[in-house]
């Protein structure tokens, strides 16, 4: 009997130690959707004393797999891109929120928008997944 598809992501981000020590807590866990949010620490400034770029981009990836990860297969990344449009820092909460645009076959397409705690737009992220044929950890 196949997952329920909210449960395959709840177990993929039991087991999702860096997602975890970044802080993120998930809002919404759906098939082909999913919020979740992270506060920006200080260890997470760049030079410049803004927010480094990688973790924007992981919390966008973690909502991407949350909402891709909706059969009893695990599905992974195929490639991503980002675009970065508003610097954020210390202590600002961020929050991505994950769409399914399109999915045929094993293959799908997920937008993930990122906001400021003011709605602003931080980052815009585009995920492309890959359902494997192995099954999602127990």
């Amino acid at each position: 009997m196949p997952a329920e598809p909210a449960t395959v992501a709840r177990t993929m981000m039991i087991h999702d130690r860096a997602s975890e020590s970044l802080g993120m807590t998930v809002l919404t866990n759906e098939a082909g959707h999913a919020v979740v949010t992270m506060t920006i620490r200080e260890d997470m400034l760049n030079g410049f004393a803004i927010t480094h770029g990688g973790f924007v981009f992981a919390l966008a990836d973690t909502a991407f797999a949350i909402a891709c990860n909706d059969s009893d297969l695990v599905t992974v990344a195929a490639g991503a891109d980002i675009t970065f449009l508003k610097a954020t820092t210390a202590g600002d909460v961020l929050t991505a929120t994950a769409i399914e645009r399109a999915k045929s076959g094993r293959s799908g397409i997920y937008d993930v928008e990122v906001l400021d705690a003011a709605g602003a737009i931080v980052a815009e992220f585009r995920g492309r997944s890959r359902r494997t044929n192995s099954p999602a950890p127990v």
